[in-house]
């Protein structure tokens, strides 16, 4: 008599610990004699999948990324805590060690395998969430929408107002693109666009328009320069480094015409604080 495969299987444990776990990545250590290249904060997803007695799988989605997760559960008390380990084939690799409280806070660290890496370890505070697919959500109005992450120094020159004193002041400056309020009003996820609709925007407003289809969708950002816009975003959840068979119609259509209006649009440059 053939035995039943499943009663082969080790039994899953916790399965209400199951699911994703969403906030911000933030730095802990990093090499401060070298230029910072990473950002100080992304929003990370570690999604647990399975949990056994014996090992724990899962994944890590972060700045681009998408890692399998592998390691261990114990429990002490009231206090469950993981080990989980990336693959370890990649130089951004490393180790999550964290605890599970109250069944939907997942707070702790990770180090980097590569002890040479710029940001060595991170530390992180994630609140469990449900991802789900709403082509209706929007970016929300308040804040300005400017590009941090691609700067640019101009010259300028200022001429005194007192005309006996005729004298001019010449400095460089730094200054930034900033998107249009169109970014917040056309939804390129459920409106089939025109081009009359895109036509006057501004290259940034083209590239934020077609990343929100990806965002709606969960996909993990791998540059700054579109990380920084959602990133903040209380509905972005990153869950995939690969959403193309998720798109609809309307959303493939206006990928392309975004896309096209990008390679000749142009950008104005001025100066904001941070």
């Amino acid at each position: 008599m053939t035995k039943d495969i499943a009663e082969d299987q080790p039994k899953e444990i916790r399965t209400d610990l199951y699911g994703s776990y969403v906030g911000d990545f933030t730095i802990l250590e990093r090499d401060t004699t070298r230029p910072e290249k990473e950002n100080h904060i992304n929003k990370i997803n570690i999604v647990i999948k399975k949990i056994t007695s014996s090992e724990v799988t899962g994944q890590s989605i972060v700045a681009g990324n998408s890692r399998r997760l592998t390691g261990e559960m114990t429990i002490e008390g009231n206090t469950v805590h993981f080990r989980l380990n990336e693959p370890g084939d990649d130089k951004n690799d490393g180790v999550f060690d964290f605890e599970i409280k109250n069944d939907t806070l997942l707070v702790g660290t990770w180090t980097a395998n590569n002890t040479k890496k710029e940001v060595r370890k991170r530390k992180f505070e994630l609140t469990k969430k449900e991802f789900k697919y709403n082509p209706n959500v929007m970016l929300p109005e308040e804040g300005m929408y400017i590009d941090y992450a691609n700067p640019k120094e101009k010259e300028v020159t200022e001429v005194n107002d007192d005309p006996e004193v005729k004298e001019t002041e010449t400095y460089m400056e730094t200054v930034y693109r900033a998107a249009s309020e169109s970014i917040i009003l056309l939804n390129s996820s459920t409106q089939k666009l025109k081009e009359s609709d895109i036509k006057n925007l501004k290259k940034i407003d083209l590239e934020i328009l077609r990343n929100t289809i990806f965002a709606r969708h969960g996909l993990t950002f791998k540059t700054k320069t579109v990380r920084q816009f959602f990133d903040n975003i209380e509905w972005y959840i990153p869950v995939s480094d690969d959403v193309n068979s998720e798109l609809t119609s309307v959303e493939k259509e206006n990928i392309v015409l975004l896309k096209r209006f990008e390679k000749y649009a142009e950008d104005n440059y001025d100066s904001f604080g941070r």
